[in-house]
């Protein structure tokens, strides 16, 4: 189809892998769902063993995790998504705790060496040079260091730009596709979302620059800041949240010190309106995961505002965003690069916000944090909570400040129940800072 182009199908692209190969398989939307498939379909037919594969968080099914796949498959993934929660709670596939920012150095170091990258891509322009679309994150680097690339053309891949272009000499072996990436839609926010929202754009200033994630907490700030003025995005990844206050002029990027007028990211998960919207526009760069969650790049960003999320708080500050206990549910992803970067930024704002309780009821501001749980964010490095209840300032505060700070934004029908823990972790001195 695509002229001077040959083209094989999934079954033959996928003839490349051996037993014993590293795959790094392309991230989020651009989860390339028929080579994945093809694989799979050699696996079970005995045709692999001992192949490791890697990825951050893909959409999509990820059959290679499950248990039927035991000796012949085994995922080190970099993020643990929802597709492979349950295998890797289970020990079918495994974790490599790392900070987003660096797992392209894994790669790039050849502490984890691709053998085989499969991707997709957009239709070549007329200069021999294709987009590899939504997301670049670490898969750069893994495109630029395999042994063999397998490049899926399609034409449902926006053309973006930044570092997702490359060019077709980078890959070895071309199928093609016409499936629509898969989309993720904004949930209907809820009243709590909207209160967490508006506590959190109470700190965004004017000209500040922005990092938030996907879901209903980072779209519920967005729909906070119609009259805020000279936003600058640059983020690990945005969604269709972003749009609105790009189409009013809310967000026009002037006021950042690097890539002045864009915005920056180096993956994305949304609608088609999102994909759309990155589509052959210059005001989007899509960039290396080595570039977008550098803290000394984040830190030079003026007003650095970082909004992630958390699964719980102690009450001392240690902010667990990773795992249930010893269970993992997902990972550290850039949060640490970013509160550190914001931290740094002149007038930045490393902030964490989360619903007070669970959808059970559970506290997730609590005495400490469950056994085995993982800290991400240590209590080093936080600085502002954020609940439907209000804004915790904890830079610099003592651990019973606090405390009585964490206290004071949780649910009130658990902080009778806190406070009580915390005076028995502080003594009785606490109650006198209480007062």
């Amino acid at each position: 189809m695509y002229q001077g182009i040959k083209t094989v199908s999934f079954e033959e692209a996928v003839k490349v892998v051996k037993s014993g190969d590293r795959i790094h398989i392309h991230s989020v939307a651009c989860a390339p769902q028929g080579l994945i498939q093809a694989l799979c379909n050699r696996g079970r037919a005995g045709e692999l063993r001992d192949v490791k594969l890697q990825h951050l968080h893909t959409e999509g099914s990820a059959p290679y995790a499950e248990a039927e796949f035991e000796g012949i498959f085994f995922l080190e993934s970099y993020f643990v998504g929802s597709n492979v929660r349950k295998p890797t709670q289970e020990g079918y596939a495994d974790y490599v705790p790392v900070h987003l920012s660096e797992t392209q150095k894994l790669i790039r170091s050849g502490i984890h060496p691709v053998d085989v990258a499969m991707i997709q891509v957009c239709p070549p322009d007329k200069h021999g040079f294709v987009s590899m679309g939504t997301s670049v994150d670490a898969t750069l680097a893994a495109v630029q260091n395999a042994k063999i690339v397998i490049g899926v053309i399609n034409p449902n891949v926006p053309r973006a730009w930044g570092d997702a272009i490359i060019k077709l000499s980078d890959i070895d072996i071309f199928c093609e596709d016409n499936t629509p990436l898969i989309e993720a839609h904004p949930a209907t926010l809820t009243e709590q979302d909207i209160a967490i929202g508006k506590n959190v754009a109470s700190l965004i200033e004017d000209g500040a620059t922005l990092q938030m994630g996907i879901g209903a907490i980072p779209n519920a700030v967005l729909s906070q800041l119609g009259n805020h003025k000279n936003l600058g995005i640059h983020t690990e990844m945005f969604a269709d949240g972003v749009l609105p206050l790009y189409e009013k002029g809310v967000v026009n990027n002037m006021n950042k010190k690097f890539d002045k007028g864009k915005i920056v990211s180096t993956f994305l998960m949304g609608s088609k309106r999102v994909y759309d919207f990155i589509d052959d526009n210059p005001g989007v760069a899509m960039m290396d995961v080595g570039y977008t969650n550098d803290p000394f790049i984040i830190a030079q960003q003026p007003k650095m505002t970082a909004i992630n999320s958390a699964l719980s708080v102690d009450i001392t500050g240690q902010v667990n965003a990773d795992s249930l206990g010893i269970k993992f549910y997902s990972g550290s992803g850039g949060q640490l690069d970013f509160i550190r970067g914001a931290a740094a930024s002149e007038g930045g704002k490393p902030i964490i916000a989360l619903p007070a309780v669970t959808n059970k009821g559970v506290s997730k501001i609590c005495p400490t944090l469950l056994n085995g749980a993982g800290v991400v964010t240590t209590r080093f490095d936080v600085h502002y909570i954020v609940t439907e209840f209000g804004i915790a300032d904890l830079y610099g505060k003592t651990l019973q400040e606090r405390a009585k700070t964490l206290i004071n934004i949780a649910h009130p029908d658990h902080r009778e129940t806190l406070d009580k823990a915390a005076f028995e972790r502080f003594g009785s001195h606490y109650h006198f800072i209480s007062k």
